[in-house]
């Protein structure tokens, strides 16, 4: 690595203290052939440091259901977070960094998939990763709604009608998303607060309880709690889901200040979340118990019965906050992946359209579509064909199978993330060792233990039941089948949109076209040029 010296002030620079200055940028981005890695730089701004990006990894990683959901293995839920957390959400750590600094391009994994192992896999990779999003920003307006009626109380609500509120709020998102980004993006930076403001409070009502002479609600000198057993093993895949998605802020590396952002969000982001799990299963434990994992609105009330219904109150709104600014995030970061895509020719030009906020409107909305329709079918849809008892329970139990199969297909893009490193490493050590930022033993670590923490994940799983309604013997083929559709999708659409780049770029260097050379000679433009721009691609392209 090449270092700087002021002649002044005797001080050494190295490549990365110029790039936080301002004056270089170090590591020259290796072409990959794709036409988003000359557009998008040009058109979106770069303008998101370290708060931002750390804002964006907590908050669109944390499941504050999933901390309360834990608690149902007793001690043994501390246990499996680290576990997970080292064998599962670690490897992930280092893979993405040091991917992400490599390479800090729009669409990640997209991108780094198709530098190692070409343009099909890479197509999968991203859709492997997008699907989930639709599935879970309508989760997060369920369980919205569900907040709503634990503070106001039951509501005789149909499923029709919750059906409507959930879409109100997927709708809600959708036009906030598709405003000026950075007016976004600081509605996101100051939700994280409230993020960080429950967790505090709901930590304080653990210390609470223990300093005014209360027992602790559960047993924590019992050892053997604290063991992996067979009737606990069902928690490493529920965990592995709440620690997954570390690429997920990286959808919008090409509009970063600097690669000095990648290490930085992804070291602050991964202590807070740690934290912040941490936190809330043993403040649950100690205050309600195991019994706790049976009440989704478990975090307010371990707050309620130890700082009272006020304090309560704050930690309620915190914490729906933080469920609408997932909503916004995955809004906005899942639409980079069609963005680039439609900008590579892999998907339908529309899909990439800005709007005159510079941001992908037409993505957020087809996404915001695909969210509605799914929530109709499970809401509305579902009870009418209910087929394995009554309405509500049959509800219960098409989300959970929705969300299992989408952690499974979200498990499967994980392994690309190893898949990749390997690759990049194979393809020329000798660059990857200079552009390394662990050292190898660590490389290695990520290489090996990622993938087997993946294949453990998705088996995990497959085998055992998110629900006591669904029983190991059905939960196994129910999730599998719709996994398999999932990929199938996938799969169909990958060898469409392989096709379709071949033959839009049939004779084509793209470093010649007109639109990269008028890219290259604009500078910044304008969101008019933008669009004139790449109108002007769609024009020669057909």
């Amino acid at each position: 690595m090449k270092f700087y010296k002021n002649t002044d002030s005797g001080d050494t620079w190295g490549p990365e203290d110029l790039e936080l200055m301002g004056i270089l940028e170090p590591l020259p981005l290796e072409p990959s052939g794709l036409r988003s890695e000359h557009i998008v730089p040009q058109i979106m701004p770069r303008i998101l440091g370290t708060r931002d990006m750390t804002s964006t990894f907590v908050i669109s990683t944390y499941l504050a259901s999933y901390a309360s959901t834990a608690v149902a293995g007793g001690p043994a839920a501390i246990t499996y977070l680290l576990l997970v957390g080292f064998s599962f959400f670690l490897p992930s750590l280092i893979a993405t960094a040091q991917l992400g600094y490599m390479f800090p391009c729009e669409g990640a994994l997209y991108n780094w998939t198709h530098r190692t192992i070409g343009g099909y896999w890479s197509f999968f990779s991203g859709f492997c990763a997008w699907l989930p999003g639709i599935l879970i920003t309508s989760s997060m307006g369920n369980l919205l709604l569900s907040y709503v009626q634990s503070l106001v109380g039951p509501l005789p609500m149909t499923p029709w009608a919750q059906s409507v509120v959930i879409c109100s709020i997927l709708l809600l998102g959708c036009f906030v998303s598709t405003q000026r980004f950075r007016s976004v993006q600081n509605t996101i930076n100051i939700i994280f607060w409230l993020l960080l403001t429950s967790v505090g409070l709901i930590a304080l009502a653990a210390i609470v309880w223990l300093l005014t002479g209360h027992q602790s609600a559960t047993d924590f000198d019992d050892w053997a709690a604290w063991s992996i057993q067979p009737g606990n093993i069902v928690l490493y895949g529920l965990l592995a889901f709440a620690y997954i998605g570390t690429e997920g802020p990286l959808n919008m590396a090409g509009e970063i200040k600097g690669r000095y952002v990648v290490k930085r969000h992804l070291l602050f982001g991964s202590i807070i979340l740690i934290v912040a799990y941490l936190t809330n299963t043993l403040a649950v434990l100690v205050v309600m118990g195991r019994n706790a994992a049976d009440n989704p609105f478990a975090l307010v009330t371990t707050v309620d019965i130890v700082l009272g219904k006020g304090i309560g109150l704050v930690t309620a709104l915190c914490l729906m906050g933080t469920f609408f600014g997932t909503v916004l995030i995955y809004n906005y970061l899942y639409a980079r992946i069609l963005l680039v895509a439609g900008l590579d020719r892999r998907l339908p030009p529309i899909i990439s359209r800005l709007n005159t906020h510079r941001v992908p409107a037409n993505a957020i909305l087809f996404q915001t579509a695909l969210s509605i329709v799914f929530t109709t079918l499970t809401f509305i849809m579902a009870p009418i064909i209910a087929f394995f008892g009554n309405a509500a329970d049959f509800s219960i139990q098409i989300y959970n199978i929705g969300q299992a199969a989408a952690a499974i297909v979200w498990t499967i893009s994980t392994l690309f993330l190893f898949i990749s490193l390997l690759g990049n490493y194979l393809r020329d050590s000798r660059a990857f060792r200079q552009q390394r930022i662990f050292p190898m033993p660590l490389i290695w670590f990520s290489i090996i233990c990622g993938p087997l923490s993946c294949l453990f994940t998705i088996g995990n799983t497959l085998l055992f039941s998110w629900t006591a309604l669904i029983p190991n013997a059905q939960w196994w083929y129910l999730v599998g089948g719709l996994t398999l559709i999932f990929l199938l999708v996938a799969a169909a659409l990958s060898v469409f949109a392989r096709s379709e780049v071949e033959w839009q770029s049939l004779h084509e260097d793209i470093t010649a076209t007109p639109t990269s050379t008028a890219l290259l000679r604009a500078g910044r433009p304008s969101a008019q040029t933008v669009q004139s721009i790449v109108q002007e691609s769609e024009t020669q392209d057909t």
